[in-house]
């Protein structure tokens, strides 16, 4: 296996000598001292007095070729804020998509932009902001270059739309208080921005052509940046829950939020008793495996800064850690360094059987040549006087803006002190419309047992090959449009002895079609080695509609043998609008199993009704049902952000809300909480 992937990365650099890049795009701000109003209108002089900026190129769906219809950008700034005003030409607006309210919601679905900036110009890191013409936000960090996309990171600043006679505008305000960067003058900041427009499948960059618009070593560049530190340096965010449960007594619970900048580049949060009791439950899905599943984090204070800690072999696990006491980050970054730490303090979890555990954890990155890093991650566990963790260097390097290699080295500590090492190496070759990977990892049979106190590591004792091949072709001729081929190969033998323990190939076919329809196939064949040999089987069919402005509908049928079981396995999904602020999304899966070996047959029903007054003003209700374990879970909040995002009004209501898989036991409650930003 080792000899095949070294094979690979060979060729790999062979190939890359054969790719150039492209000079970077450029453009000055202007520094202004007058009032800027954001109102989608840029009504100010001081706009027509900036450096225009325009000759935008598509991503999607022609690489390289011209943008069908105009953008022009301006940037302005001044001690407070850095400004962005986008002109969006379109011939027809009243075809113009503006359907999501929500924010965080997939605002890249209507005709939106979005503006990445690097701040500290090493190509590897940057914020992001997306908004459509209602000014709706969505905002998050981007890592490794672009691969990762961390979206649960909230930062404090402005937006805002309007429609025109020749398309549409925007207006976005950025606080220099929200981003990191290095004070000084004539300072350069790596600058991406994408449009997009659903009508026309089409998503157009101003710099490139690009792999991926989230690709960073490829953005253009903010030039000449006079910046200095930003005044404001801490943030005390105390809350006050109230808790109203049919059958008990009124609780009433108090904690704190704090964050503190030591410098433009080095901050600190603490948290003390934090609120978890109003995140929306873990959602029911269905598991065909005989492997844990990974949870997404929900958690505000274990999502801030979360990008740092995503790796192949999943070393830090927050979900591992229940409710809290308390907790400390620390988060810093300057061009060639990154480094994040965190100690938080669990509290008993009588459901789950754990005692308080004292978990920390300590993330460094070092930047190395133009846009690739070598990382060190240790996570520990202390409880009863034992520690349990892993530790391990993890490496991605860029030969190019196509191909790259990524490798990881970890071992684990606890009970088990032999064959607990955990490696792979991946080379793989990424354009905007082909990937190819070859990856070789080996997990000791030991490693997960001492890991999984901290990791997220779902089997071990295996040496595993996997490849896999991913290539779309852009048609836009007669009823076709694109075309989407996916082929995943995966083999794995026990790490000690060599038996067979798993193979199995997938195959995969999408199509979408000139009315907005689209149609795709799957096909899995696999071999298990459990207590027996299984042999199991899967063919899968989906129908969609997509509107191109959020709106959209699925349905999906499956059959086949899953561990000596015929199953059946059909649902749907619908996401609609009854009014420009009124959406509903509906999810259903049914699974039927026979012969069925533990009532394994199931319902699931999932529903998401939303109503936003305004983007700081809006009720969410979440209900969820899985009839194999009679869960019936609904949970409804009224919010009110007075100091968007953290200072807010909430009212919330719940019924059955339990851990993932479990029946939820909870009775009627109400919970009141009140968050001011001091």
């Amino acid at each position: 296996m080792m000899k095949i992937t070294f094979f690979f990365i060979s060729v790999l650099f062979f190939l890359q000598s054969m790719w150039g890049s492209t000079a970077a795009k450029t453009v000055s701000p202007l520094k202004t001292f007058d009032k800027i109003i954001i109102d989608g209108i840029m009504a100010e002089k001081i706009w027509q007095k900036s450096q225009p900026t325009s000759d935008f190129i598509q991503y999607e769906p022609s690489k390289g070729a011209p943008a069908s219809w105009q953008t022009e950008v301006r940037v302005l700034y001044d001690s407070n804020y850095i400004y962005f005003g986008i002109a969006c030409h379109d011939p027809e607006p009243q075809k113009i998509a503006a359907r999501v309210s929500k924010r965080e919601g997939e605002v890249s679905s209507d005709d939106a932009v979005a503006i990445a900036l690097d701040t500290f110009n090493d190509g590897q890191t940057a914020y992001i902001f997306f908004t459509n013409l209602r000014g709706i936000q969505k905002d998050g960090r981007l890592a490794d270059n672009g691969r990762t996309f961390d979206d649960t990171w909230d930062g404090k600043w402005l937006s805002a739309g309007a429609i025109t006679e020749n398309g549409w505008t925007a207006e976005l305000a950025i606080p220099f208080e929200t981003l990191k960067f290095n004070p000084g003058k004539k300072r350069t900041w790596g600058l991406g921005i994408t449009r997009f427009i659903p009508r026309n499948m089409e998503i157009d960059a101003w710099s490139g052509p690009m792999e991926s618009y989230l690709r960073v070593s490829q953005f253009g560049a903010l030039i000449g940046l006079d910046l200095s530190k930003t005044g404001k340096r801490g943030q005390i965010i105390p809350h006050l829950i109230t808790k109203i449960e049919k059958g008990k007594k009124i609780d009433i619970d108090a904690g704190l939020d704090m964050r503190y900048a030591f410098s433009q580049s080095v901050s600190a949060d603490l948290t003390a008793n934090p609120d978890f009791a109003t995140v929306e439950a873990d959602q029911e899905v269905i598991n065909l495996t005989r492997f844990e599943l990974s949870l997404k984090e929900k958690r505000n204070f274990f999502l801030e800064g979360a990008e740092i800690y995503q790796q192949r072999i999943q070393l830090f696990y927050t979900r591992r850690i229940s409710d809290i006491y308390g907790g400390v980050k620390v988060y810093g970054k300057s061009p060639g360094y990154e480094f994040s730490a965190m100690i938080v303090q669990s509290k008993k979890d009588e459901v789950a059987g754990l005692e308080s555990a004292n978990f920390n954890v300590v993330r460094f990155r070092k930047n190395i040549f133009n846009s690739s890093n070598i990382g060190f991650l240790m996570a520990n566990k202390i409880s009863n006087g034992k520690i349990y963790g892993d530790a391990g260097i993890d490496l991605l390097y860029f030969f190019s803006d196509k191909v790259n290699v990524t490798g990881q080295l970890a071992v684990s500590y606890g009970d088990k002190k032999n064959r607990n090492i955990a490696f792979y190496i991946r080379p793989s070759y990424d354009s905007s419309t082909f990937h190819i990977h070859l990856r070789c990892t080996h997990l000791g049979e030991n490693f997960a047992d001492n890991a999984n106190a901290v990791a997220f590591i779902s089997d071990d004792d295996r040496h595993e090959l996997d490849s896999a091949v991913e290539k779309t072709w852009w048609v836009r001729k007669g009823w076709l449009k694109r075309v989407g081929y996916v082929s995943n190969y995966n083999i794995y033998w026990g790490a000690r002895g060599g038996v067979l323990r798993s193979w199995q190939i997938d195959q995969g076919l999408a199509v979408d079609l000139a009315n907005k329809f689209s149609i795709g196939a799957e096909y899995t064949r696999e071999f298990k080695h459990y207590e027996k040999d299984f042999r199991n089987h899967r063919l899968g069919f989906d129908l969609g509609y997509n509107t191109r402005e959020w709106q959209s509908a699925r349905l999906h049928y499956e059959f086949g043998k899953n561990f000596d079981s015929d199953y059946i396995l059909f649902g749907g999904a619908i996401n609609f609008k009854l009014s420009k602020k009124f959406s509903v999304e509906y999810e259903l899966d049914r699974l039927h199993v026979a012969p069925d070996p533990g009532l394994d047959s199931t319902w699931l029903h999932v529903l998401r009704l939303n109503h936003y007054f305004t983007k700081d003003l809006f009720i969410k209700v979440f209900f969820q049902g899985n009839s194999v374990i009679a869960k019936q879970n609904i949970q409804a909040v009224f919010v009110y952000r007075f100091q968007p995002p953290f200072g807010s009004l909430q009212l919330a209501y719940q019924r059955g809300t339990g851990r993932f898989g479990e029946k939820g036991l909870q009775g009627d409650t109400l919970f009141l909480k009140i968050s001011y930003v001091l």
